[in-house]
């Protein structure tokens, strides 16, 4: 099968499509040829290797896993023969964390970990990008800032995969949302329910005096000491992009003081969490109360392409590989 491989950190030229062995489904396994997988930012830092402090979780002098991508859609086309709750034919969807290598022609899934049943109603390419920005979404928004009806949310980078995301599930849940982004995604954002919109290029948030009960920061583009005086007494600065100021920062403020600075590492929580908030997303996406924002499309072939994109900052939504 065709994979993209990465044997080095660098550049989006260390990509390489390579011809590797099909992989076979274990006994508690089934095997899923994908037709469509996301290509995230976070993926770009990994193939990099930085910020350094993800090397101990992705390999210190290379990258632990040679084909990456996690969010992944397509269809069963074998089992193990301990399977029960899928069957070959079956449209499925979501994500591969342990061993990732969604970037491929074929990847195996436990049948337990992170996959359901594609609706009908959803594409292969918007079920694709499900488990990045909604699932990391609804885990800082929900079980982190558990957010109420009538809270005043501030969504920085509110027109990137987390942001998108973030905008409508925050909607959903009853805040009063402002979204921070460039001029050209002003329109964007407002369509996706904002409630404000903040152009960063022409406005700075910190300095208009509104106070929010929580400020998700998607790109770790701020921090809590440049947002302390926008939040609210009990409020909280959230962000999934850790650095050692954020560390510190959540060190300090889960001992000192009420406001506070969060981090979650998502993809380490556990398997049934995870697949909760999957599913959580799916009823409302079959509903019709969510829509996937996809960007622009990709195939194999131009993986090197879809990198340097994302890595210019512009992208809007999501980008997807179709396989």
């Amino acid at each position: 099968m065709k994979a993209i491989i990465t044997t080095k950190y660098g550049s989006p030229d260390v990509l390489e499509l390579r011809d590797i062995e099909k992989p076979i489904p274990k006994d508690n396994e089934v095997l899923i040829k994908i037709y469509a997988a996301t290509i995230t930012t976070a993926e770009t830092m990994m193939r990099t290797g930085y910020p350094l402090i993800g090397r101990l979780f992705m390999g210190v002098t290379k990258p632990k896993h040679a084909v990456s991508g996690s969010g992944f859609s397509g269809e069963v086309e074998a089992i193990g023969k301990g399977v029960k709750l899928f069957k070959i034919g079956d449209a499925v969807f979501g994500e591969s964390l342990s061993h990732f290598g969604t970037h491929a022609e074929y990847v195996c899934i436990k049948e337990d970990g992170i996959i359901a049943l594609k609706p009908d109603n959803i594409s292969h390419e918007q079920a694709a990008v499900v488990g990045d920005g909604y699932v990391t979404s609804l885990n800082f928004l929900k079980n982190l800032a558990k957010i109420k009806r009538g809270q005043r949310i501030l969504i920085i980078g509110a027109s990137g995969s987390l942001g998108t995301a973030a905008v409508q599930l925050a909607k959903h849940f009853g805040g009063i949302v402002t979204g921070v982004c460039s001029t050209r995604n002003l329109d964007l954002v407002k369509s996706l329910g904002a409630d404000n919109v903040i152009d960063y290029t022409q406005g700075d948030f910190t300095k208009n005096g509104v106070l929010y009960d929580v400020i998700y920061d998607t790109l770790g583009k701020s921090s809590f000491a440049k947002c302390k005086t926008s939040l609210t007494e009990n409020g909280a600065y959230i962000s999934p992009v850790l650095s050692v100021t954020l560390l510190f920062q959540m060190i300090k403020t889960s001992v000192f003081g009420v406001k506070k600075a969060i981090f979650s590492a998502t993809g380490t929580l556990p398997i049934a969490t995870i697949k909760s908030f999957l599913n959580e997303i799916k009823e409302l996406m079959t509903a019709g109360q969510l829509n996937a924002v996809i960007d622009k499309r990709y195939a194999m072939e131009q993986i090197v392409e879809a990198h340097r994109y994302i890595e210019t900052g512009r992208k809007k939504g999501n980008v997807v590989m179709s396989i």
